[in-house]
């Protein structure tokens, strides 16, 4: 029987294949890009070198060790067969009963698994994705976890960490509770999507896989390839898996890629399994069968650009109806790229101390008073109605969140928070842009005063913009305001 079923799903594939080939041909991609999971690297075109990423599909148990050795093995098989970057599913470290046994066996991200994960990708010089890693809470929260997605480069070094956002919480009156906030704490921010050797990598876990926004704003950030390692049960998994993999792809036009844990790992849990890659066209063009194993597939971006091109769905987006997400994790490194334009101006790097993917908020070169700090659209707009919505929500998002770090900062007791809009209001810099002025009783002797200073600043008598770098703060000092500034933001 076991034998009959794993040819129906062997036939099933094949003709899913037979058919993604035929979308494929009409889109323009080649029929070698559909898989590699029973190719050696010699098998790719030498002419048309692409990335190769490797997908693992493991049974974890309770027994540390040997799930490491199972996972190196599928690792070392990978990069054998010309992996640039291995995914491992969520639990690749341990999967345990009770949820006592979790919290016993978690670990720091200091600790032996982490530790063990770094040295081999480096040891390799490969790519890791980690899907899952049961990181131990903190101390005033110690009977929770976080369940966290880790990405190490092939020097060994942690890339980016994602912490899980959506938990699965279910409390049916009389009949069933399972409530994974009881154990797991909830990441509070979407981390920007990860430049790697196979494109830029948005993460994520297992249950957000049933949330599109989440996928939407990570393409909206750049995301090229979008991860959901998974330990999906087998009743949701044959119901839902490969069509919610499918949907993603399709739906945000990226590949999409899903390590999983597959069949039975102790007496209250059994996996779906189905490890898989996905393209932009939502073809399945790699996939584990039964047991422990690894497929193999190429990343394609050309062919990805190709798809956006032919069906441009992005551009047909109704932004100035729906908006556009915003979050506010900051994204790094600050000192990339080396200057950004200010309306007329060029400001270095140096002096930046947030960024987001559509703002910008920096120090000031003549402060009205101590911690007088700006926030502008990275864009150069030079009007508050030439804002789009999206730019208009970052923003002030922005601001918010600038001026609660500058506001504990300076032990202030207030706020002023002002826009200058065209010239005749005392705009001098041709760019939209918000004061944010931290505020004590007494900082003026007349407080409407404020509005006069920040009108006159930056001019000369006459009334224009003053040039005269004498009177400005050197870039040492703002640079050195603007490191502590960052600093506050981690």
């Amino acid at each position: 029987m076991k034998a009959l079923i794993n040819l129906h799903k062997n036939f099933r594939l094949a003709l899913k294949r037979v058919t993604c080939l035929r979308r494929m041909t009409d889109t323009g991609q080649k029929a070698s890009t559909s898989t590699l999971s029973s190719a050696s690297p010699s098998a790719l075109s030498l002419s048309d070198v692409r990335p190769v990423v490797a997908v693992c599909q493991l049974t974890s148990t309770s027994d540390k060790e040997k799930n490491f050795n199972v996972c190196r093995a599928l690792i070392e098989r990978a990069k054998k067969r010309g992996a640039n970057m291995v995914f491992l599913p969520e639990c690749f470290a341990y999967m345990c009963e009770s949820t006592d046994q979790y919290l016993a066996a978690a670990e720091t991200m200091e600790g032996e698994i982490v530790a063990k994960y770094k040295e081999l990708a480096q040891s390799l010089q490969l790519w890791l994705s980690l899907g899952g890693f049961h990181q131990k809470g903190p101390a005033d929260d110690p009977k929770r976890l976080w369940n966290t997605h880790i990405i190490i480069d092939s020097q060994g070094h942690i890339a980016a960490q994602y912490d899980k956002l959506h938990l699965f919480d279910l409390d049916i009156k009389g009949k069933v509770s399972l409530k994974e906030t009881n154990f797991t704490i909830p990441g509070n921010n979407v981390v920007p999507p990860v430049e790697t050797p196979i494109g830029k990598v948005g993460m994520a876990v297992c249950y957000d896989l049933r949330f599109p926004e989440m996928s939407s704003y990570l393409v909206q950030q750049g995301a090229e390839i979008l991860t959901y390692p998974s330990a999906f049960t087998q009743t949701t998994g044959l119901a839902h898996w490969e069509v919610l993999l499918r949907s993603r792809a399709i739906e945000n036009q990226c590949y999409v890629i899903a390590a999983a844990q597959t069949g039975r790992h102790n007496a209250k849990r059994t996996t779906y399994g189905h490890a898989m890659v996905v393209d932009p066209w939502g073809c399945v063009v790699a996939e584990c069968h039964e047991g422990e194993d690894v497929c193999l597939a190429e990343i394609d971006l050309e062919y990805m650009r190709k798809v956006r091109e032919q069906m441009p769905v992005q551009e047909h987006r109704r932004r100035d109806i729906f908006g556009t997400m915003t979050n506010l994790k900051s994204l790094a490194p600050l000192d990339e790229p080396r200057s950004y334009q200010f309306g007329q101006h060029t400001i270095d790097s140096s002096i930046v101390f947030y960024k987001t993917a559509l703002s910008l908020a920096f120090v000031n070169r003549k402060p009205v008073l101590p911690g007088h700090v700006l926030v502008c659209p990275l864009r150069p707009v030079e009007r508050f109605n030439d804002m789009t919505p999206a730019e208009l929500c970052d923003m002030f998002q922005v601001v918010k969140q600038v001026s609660e770090v500058v506001d504990r900062e300076h032990n202030s007791t207030s706020l002023t928070i002002a826009v200058q809009d065209g010239p005749d209001a005392g705009q001098t810099v041709k760019h939209m842009h918000v004061h944010i002025l931290p505020r004590k009783k007494g900082d003026f002797a007349n407080n409407d005063d404020i509005y006069q200073k920040l009108e006159k600043h930056d001019k000369n008598l006459d009334g224009t913009e003053e040039t005269n770098s004498g009177k400005w703060r050197t870039l040492e000092d703002m640079a050195a305001e603007a490191s502590r500034l960052r600093t506050l933001f981690k």
